[in-house]
Order: C-alpha cells, then structure tokens, then sequence
C-alpha cells in the first residue's frame, strides 16, 4: 500500500507530468519538468563529474592538433548557433576531445557542454565538413532544448520510482538528482522527431559556418560501414531510420546558398 506522503508525491508528479509543458525553436511544444536554466546549472556540474576520470587518466584534450581542429570547427559553429538564439551568448561553450580509439560518440549538454571522442575522428577517418554536421547536431540538441526534455523524462522516472517507494521527498539534494538525470539523459535514445529538428538546424548551422552540407549525408555512410564494428555510441542515443540519409539529402539543395555564401565571405 502506498502511504500518504508518497500519494502525495505521487499526485504532485503526475500534475508535473500533465501541466508540464515548452515550446521549442522548431516550433514543438515539449515536456518540460525541468527548466533550461535548470538543466544547464545541472550539465554544469555533470560534465565536469563525467570528465574528471578521463582528466585523471590523462585522457582529455591530450593531443594539441586534434584540440586546434576541433576548437577551430565547433567555433564556428558556436557563433551560428549565438546567431539563431541570442540568449545563447551568456552559455559557458566548452569543447572537450576525449582520448578513446575505441569509442565513436559525441555529445552536448545543455549550456553548451561538448565532448567528441578521438574513436569518431579516426574510426570514420571524417573530414572536418563531417565533424562539423556531428557536431553541429549535438548543439542542435541544445538548442532545441532536447537535453532538458530528455532530463525531465528522466527525473519524472525518478521521481515517480520515488513516490511509489515511499522515499524522502526532494530537499537539499534536487541539484545532485538534477545533474544524475543530466548524465543519464545523454544515454536514452532521442525520439524520431528531436532526431529530424536536430538533423535540419544542425546541416543549417554547419552550412552557415561554411561547411559542405554533402558531409551530413556522407558521414551516415561512412557510420553505416562501421557500425557493425563495436564502440558504436552515437548511435544508441542517435537512431538512424532507413529514410535519413534520403532525408538529409533532399535538404542540401536549400543549404547550399548558405554554404556558398558562407565560403564567399
């Protein structure tokens, strides 16, 4: 049987779950039982507790021309996405490069928090123009407030477990449940649809910063050949229906005066 106090918190999460509620710059309204501010104070604190490890090990930004590049790409990047949503310019952006041969991943939190492993770059043998479409969909993620959403799915999981469990209410230690579900967000898989908007703004933001929208296609071909190979990450948390290299394909044709523009200047 559940006791009052969990009924009560029980009750009060499924109000959450019914009132909450955004709209997103794709125009999307979105479940939201965390606020951006809130999620981006969070990822704060998760991504230094995820990159501690990998700094101990002497795993983090440890090879300078890899650093250069991936700084030189996703800058460009930045200032688009600081274009497309002004309050963007107060995020603390940051970009991490994550030694590890063997995994092919990519990520941004909310904020701005980046991270792109060495497995990615050297396993897909990308070009920049291809790094620049993964990484211009991870910021998209952020943009389009998928972190926050998918962090809200998490602690409304969280918090409803709680209630039927008859465990203390959320206190003193919101924060540190907040930056939990900010880690486990990055690993539940993005829906079709958070997919599609971060597909469409990401190809737009690269191609604005001056990199070849034909990567977005090629990158899913080269993922596709060595998907079968183990170490695959992205693709847990990025599901790639049969239809999205087509997808991305018919898109180039109104990215290209972007790109070209882009290159012109």
């Amino acid at each position: 049987m559940i006791k009052p106090t969990a009924k009560i918190l029980l009750v009060s999460v499924l109000f959450s779950l019914i009132s909450a509620c955004a709209t997103n710059i794709a125009g999307r309204n979105q479940f939201m039982l965390v606020s951006e501010n809130s999620a981006i104070q969070a990822s704060s604190q998760a991504y230094t507790n995820m990159l501690e490890p990998f700094q101990k090990e002497g795993k983090l930004d440890s090879n300078p021309k890899t650093v250069e590049r991936v700084n030189r790409i996703t800058n460009k990047l930045i200032e688009q996405a600081k274009i497309l949503r002004q309050n963007t310019r107060s995020w603390g952006w940051s970009v991490k490069v994550i030694d590890d041969a063997e995994t092919v991943n990519a990520w941004c939190m909310a904020g701005g928090k980046m991270a792109i492993y060495t497995g990615l770059i050297n396993k897909l043998n990308a070009t920049d123009d291809e790094i620049a479409q993964v990484m211009g969909h991870e910021i998209s993620h952020a943009l389009a407030n998928h972190s926050a959403e998918r962090m809200s799915i998490a602690m409304a999981n969280n918090m409803a477990l709680k209630a039927l469990k008859d465990n203390t209410e959320l206190g003193d230690g919101s924060l540190g449940l907040a930056a939990a579900a900010a880690q486990v967000a990055l690993t539940l898989p993005n829906s079709r649809t958070g997919e599609s908007e971060a597909d469409k703004i990401g190809i737009e933001l690269a191609a604005k910063a001056g990199f070849d929208p034909n990567a977005a296609v090629t990158l899913w071909q080269k993922m596709a050949k060595v998907s079968g190979n183990g170490g695959m990450e992205w693709l847990s948390t990025h599901p790639s229906p049969e239809n999205r290299q087509a997808a991305l394909k018919k898109m180039i044709p109104e990215m290209m005066p972007y790109y070209r523009s882009a290159k012109g200047n």
